[in-house]
C-alpha cells in the first residue's frame, strides 16, 4: 500500500484524499437538527513517535492518535484530488453499511463514501437522509457502535481505507480533467463564464484552528491501551450519497489505510507530554452569539438507504445518563446553505 501521512492537522491518504477530524458541538439526542459547526481540527500524532509510552498493541497497529473528551462529538471532513472510494469504520464496523470491516468494496449495501461528492460525514448512516452524530465513549459499557452491532468491544477508534479508480478508468478521468481545465483556462482568457470551484469538493463548515499545545513535562511509561470508541449521539440532516459509477470502475484492493486511536485528555498528556486542547465551546453560548449552523444539498446526489443495523443503535445517553447541557435552537438567519505538503509517513500495522 502507499504511504499515509500527517499534513498539519490532516491525514493525507493516497490519491490526494485528505481527512480532517473536526471538533464540534454535541447535539441533543432527541429531534433532528442542522449540521453543527466546525470548532477546529483535532491534533494528530503518529503512534510510532511515542513508542515508549503507547501500549504495545498500539505499536502493533500503527496509525495515529488524537485526544478527545468523554462524550465529545466530532465530524470528518473530506477532499480529494482524484475520485476515490473511502471506507470509514468505527470499531471496525462500517459507519455506512453497519457491516463488519472489509478489505473490499461492496454495493449491496454500499460500504464506502464517494469522494469528492461526499464532503463530510458527521455520524453513522442510521436514517433516511439523516445520520447520528459521532460521540466519544469508553469501551466496556456497551455504548459504542461496535458494542451494539457486534456484541463485543475489542477495537475502538476509527479506521480509514481508500480505493482509487481502476488504472484504465483513472487514466480516462485524468484526460477528461485535463481537457476540462484547458477549457476553463480558455474561457478565462477569452473573458467568458467559467467555474471557480475546484475539484476537491465543497468546503467544510469553517472552524477556528486549535491553539498550539504546550509541553507538560516528560511523557510517562507505556500502560494498557486507552479504551475509547465512538457511539451514536443526536440525529441531523445529512445524506450519505450513493455511488453512481459502475462497480468495476474501482480498484480491487485499497491503496492506503490507517488506524486512528482515540485518547482521553489525561492519557494524551501522559503519552505525548503535551497539554490537550480545552473542552469544546458551550453550545447554548455558541447559538446565543449568533454563530452559524449549516445545511448542505446536492441536487444530483442520491442518498443511500439507511442501514438496518445502524438504525438500531441506541444513543450514548442510554448508558451515560441524561444530557444536562442546555440547548438553544438556532434562529433561521443562523443556518447557512452550503453546496450545490506531506509530513512523515504514518506506519501501518496488524489490524
Amino acid at each position: 500500500m502507499s504511504a499515509v501521512r500527517i499534513d498539519g492537522d490532516s491525514l493525507l491518504l493516497p490519491g490526494g484524499v485528505r481527512v480532517r477530524f473536526q471538533r464540534t458541538l454535541r447535539l441533543p439526542e432527541t429531534g433532528t437538527h442542522r449540521l453543527p459547526p466546525g470548532l477546529g481540527a483535532f491534533p494528530l500524532r503518529r503512534v510510532e513517535d511515542y513508542a515508549q509510552t503507547v501500549p504495545a498493541e498500539w505499536r502493533a497497529r500503527g496509525g495515529v492518535m488524537l485526544p478527545v473528551y468523554l462524550r465529545e462529538a466530532m465530524w470528518l471532513s473530506f477532499s480529494a484530488a482524484e475520485p476515490a472510494a473511502l471506507q470509514v469504520g468505527v470499531g471496525k464496523v462500517c459507519a455506512v453499511s453497519g457491516k463488519p470491516w472489509s478489505s473490499r468494496l461492496a454495493r449491496h449495501p454500499q460500504n464506502y463514501v464517494v469522494l469528492p461528492r461526499q464532503p463530510w460525514l458527521d455520524g453513522i448512516n442510521s436514517g433516511k437522509g439523516t445520520v447520528r452524530q459521532f460521540v466519544a465513549v469508553p469501551l466496556g459499557l456497551g455504548a459504542t457502535v461496535e458494542g451494539q452491532v457486534t456484541g463485543e468491544e475489542v477495537w475502538g477508534g476509527i479506521q480509514l481505507q481508500t480505493f482509487p479508480l481502476e488504472e484504465g478508468r483513472l487514466a480516462e478521468w485524468r484526460e477528461e480533467e485535463r481537457r476540462r481545465q484547458e477549457a476553463l483556462r480558455h474561457a478565462r482568457e477569452s473573458g467568458g463564464p467559467w467555474a471557480t470551484a475546484s475539484y476537491g469538493g465543497a468546503l467544510p463548515p469553517p472552524g477556528a484552528a486549535p491553539a498550539a499545545p504546550g509541553m507538560a513535562g516528560a511523557p510517562g511509561a507505556a500502560r494498557s491501551a486507552p479504551a475509547m470508541g465512538l457511539g451514536a449521539g443526536g440525529s441531523m440532516r445529512q445524506e450519505v450519497y450513493k455511488d453512481d459509477r459502475p462497480a468495476g470502475d474501482w480498484a480491487d484492493g485499497p491503496s492506503g489505510r490507517v488506524f486512528v486511536h482515540l485518547v482521553t485528555p489525561p492519557q494524551w498528556r501522559r503519552i505525548t507530554g503535551e497539554t490537550p486542547p480545552p473542552s469544546p465551546a458551550d453550545r447554548a453560548a455558541y447559538t446565543r452569539a449568533g454563530l452559524p449552523w449549516f445545511d448542505y444539498y446536492d441536487q444530483e446526489g442520491e442518498g443511500l438507504a439507511p442501514s438496518a443495523a445502524l438504525g438500531q443503535v441506541k444513543p450514548v445517553g442510554e448508558w451515560l445518563g441524561d444530557d444536562l447541557e442546555p440547548w438553544q435552537q438556532p434562529l433561521p438567519h443562523q443556518v447557512k446553505q452550503l453546496g450545490d505538503q506531506p509530513g512523515a509517513q504514518v506506519a501501518d500495522g496488524d489490524w
